[in-house]
């Protein structure tokens, strides 16, 4: 997701990719539009994002929504019926509250005559939540809208078996005691055994994190790379949350424990600390490890977007301004967290902006590698010119304004709560920093991504992808049942490949017969 910021008061929010313009600093260009509304996000706030199993463990998701609705309503001073509409965003959800942002509005005490809705999309729920709330504003619809995200990973669905089910629902329909003793009968140990939430890409069966190691690989990114990456996302949460800049994290008082008031996952180490951690997806030989991963969060956000009209009506003065937003979806095998790469230079297009021309990037963290990789990708002719039909690359972002005040890696990764948390991080940042424009991106499951771009606090981008091909005789290895490629800038050919065999034709192979895609460089 991209978004751009200005830094004045407004600010929208969206996904994959956007824009958000600041009101008040520097001198640019306005991108505002002649008979378009200008939307602004008024206020943002988050609850701290906690490690899960921890304080938030008895709880439950509904609850975290409530409280940072209730958090926003303290914070803004806003009539609970002032509100138009409501949309939260989740991954996996509750079976007993599937519409959450329904039942944390009623809990938070909003009209019951205010509709609410839940939206998913993996990583970026929040930003579509968010965007959705901008296109019913930016049609006349609504003028009022709270958007937000919530992910609670101490407590997960945990079915039972197919078979289990059906049996169980049988008995449900049963008439005799007959029947019900035949169904009984049937049961077998193996019904007995529990499914799980998928932690796999349905569509490839493989796991997030066997993707960004394989990434990882495939653009060269060292393991040294990746620590040094995290333990500077650690560094400069812990330096941003001791300064108090983490100003949108809201205390909150949790049923039987004591008040909880900043995030838990923020641990800075050593280089010495994090070498000695082993592979945690590609074993033995991968490089991403659960130090330079984020990490199973707890957390919820919200924010208040509005007409820069209405807000300024009820007395509001608007963070930033949100100018406009992205999406892009791509094969999920190869390209999975390739997102920002693609979703950048898309929004910046859109809004008629370079990189040069952006004061803060806020990117989510998913993993240490994936961000290396996009940014190599990012600052590559050749893949602009061969993967995204460009003359030339848009270019990496300077690392004197990316993420500066810690990211995902460190603060956390609620998945349906990140984008809000994003988008209001830039709208501080902008202002903080005397910026105008913010870029937002992030990747997300699925090979899908959100791009936004607005005047002043942010810009975002997300995108994924996969390809396949042929795979030459030319610098590989086969080590320990993995493929590993060469470097993409080492001007040789590169395969994306896991699990691998070489077959008789010299072509690739995975665990499913399929070929993995060649990179070329020249």
């Amino acid at each position: 997701m991209a978004s751009m910021l200005r830094n004045s008061m407004r600010c929208s929010p969206i996904s994959p990719a956007w824009a958000v313009q600041c009101v008040q600093t520097k001198s640019k260009k306005s991108l505002s539009r002649p008979g378009v509304k200008n939307i602004v996000l008024v206020e943002g706030v988050r609850t701290p994002f906690l490690l899960s199993g921890t304080t938030y463990s008895d709880m439950m998701p509904h609850d975290l929504a409530r409280a940072s609705l209730q958090g926003l309503l303290n914070k803004t001073a806003l009539p609970k019926d002032a509100v138009d509409y409501i949309i939260y965003g989740t991954v996996i959800q509750e079976v007993k509250t599937s519409n959450i942002a329904r039942e944390a509005a009623l809990g938070a005490g909003f009209s019951d005559k205010t509709p609410s809705h839940t939206v998913t999309m993996a990583c970026i729920s929040s930003n579509q939540a968010m965007t959705t709330g901008v296109g019913l504003i930016a049609s006349g619809q609504c003028d009022t809208i709270v958007a937000g995200g919530v992910e609670f990973m101490s407590d997960v669905p945990i079915r039972h078996s197919r078979k289990m089910r059906k049996t169980m629902l049988s008995l449900n329909k049963a008439k005799t005691l007959g029947q019900r003793l035949s169904l009984i009968g049937g049961i077998r140990m193996a019904h007995l055994a529990p499914e799980l939430p998928a932690v796999a890409e349905f569509s490839t069966a493989e796991t997030m994190g066997h993707s960004a190691d394989r990434l990882a690989a495939a653009f060269g990114v060292t393991r040294l790379e990746q620590d040094e990456f995290a333990l500077r996302s650690h560094t400069l949460a812990k330096k941003a949350q001791d300064a108090g800049l983490l100003e949108d994290v809201i205390s909150f008082k949790v049923p039987g424990r004591d008040i909880v008031s900043k995030d838990n996952g923020i641990r800075p180490s050593s280089m010495e600390q994090l070498a000695k951690l082993k592979a945690a997806f590609v074993k033995p030989h991968g490089t991403v490890t659960a130090a330079n991963s984020s990490f199973l969060t707890d957390g919820a956000s919200a924010v208040l977007i509005m007409s820069e009209e209405k807000a300024l009506a009820m007395g509001y003065k608007p963070k930033a301004y949100l100018r406009d937003f992205v999406y892009v979806s791509q094969d999920p095998k190869d390209q999975l967290l390739l997102g920002p790469a693609y979703g950048t230079p898309k929004v910046l297009q859109r809004a008629g902006l370079t990189m040069a021309d952006i004061d803060v990037f806020e990117f989510h963290e998913a993993f240490a590698g994936q961000i290396m990789a996009n940014l190599k990708a990012m600052d590559s002719d050749w893949f602009a010119q061969t993967y995204m039909g460009r003359t030339s690359k848009v270019g990496a972002p300077p690392m004197e304004k990316f993420n500066l005040w810690g990211g995902s890696l460190s603060l956390g990764h609620p998945f349906g709560a990140t984008g809000c948390r994003l988008v209001t991080t830039v709208a501080h940042r902008l202002r903080k920093e005397g910026g105008q424009y913010g870029l937002v991106a992030a990747c997300a499951a699925g090979g899908q991504v959100s791009r936004d771009h607005a005047v002043c606090p942010s810009t975002g981008t997300v995108l994924w992808g996969q390809e396949s091909g042929d795979l030459s005789t030319d610098t590989h290895t086969v080590l320990m049942g993995h493929v590993y490629s060469t470097p993409w800038f080492s001007h040789r050919k590169v395969f994306l490949c896991y699990r691998g065999r070489i077959g008789a034709d010299k072509t690739l192979l995975t665990g499913r017969d399929r070929p993995i895609r060649q990179y070329r460089f020249s």
